[in-house]
């Protein structure tokens, strides 16, 4: 069920965060952990449990690969979010990526395809 999951947002515009974070809301899912740093996503995901996650490629002046990185340690699902331009690393080629401006659909079927099965 939605409502049981964990999912790490990994996003350093509030705005933004606080967009999705309302768009899981109306998905059903509860209030996402937050993090604006690689540092504060790696702290989330070690103090774990964490179900799933979205992780924005551009934090500020860093990428997101070290929070990849450690999500597949974990076999933790994860998608990647970007404004776009991005090429993603050879270890994560197959993984999903939601470009900005997100829209409920595709949010809603990132979520699923977490879950599903």
């Amino acid at each position: 069920m939605a409502g049981d999951r964990r999912i790490l947002l990994v996003e350093d515009d509030v705005l933004i965060g606080m967009m999705l974070a309302d768009m899981f809301d109306a998905l059903g899912y509860p209030e996402p952990a937050q993090a604006a740093s690689v540092e504060d996503a790696l702290a989330v995901i070690a103090a774990g449990p964490v179900d799933a996650a979205l992780v924005d490629i551009n934090l500020g002046e860093a990428k997101g690969w070290p929070v990849a990185d450690a999500l597949a340690a974990r076999d933790i699902p994860f998608a990647f979010t970007s404004g776009g331009g991005d090429v993603i690393p050879p270890a994560h080629a197959h993984r999903k990526l939601v470009s900005k401006p997100f829209r409920l659909s595709e949010i809603e079927a990132v979520l699923d395809g977490f879950f599903a099965g």
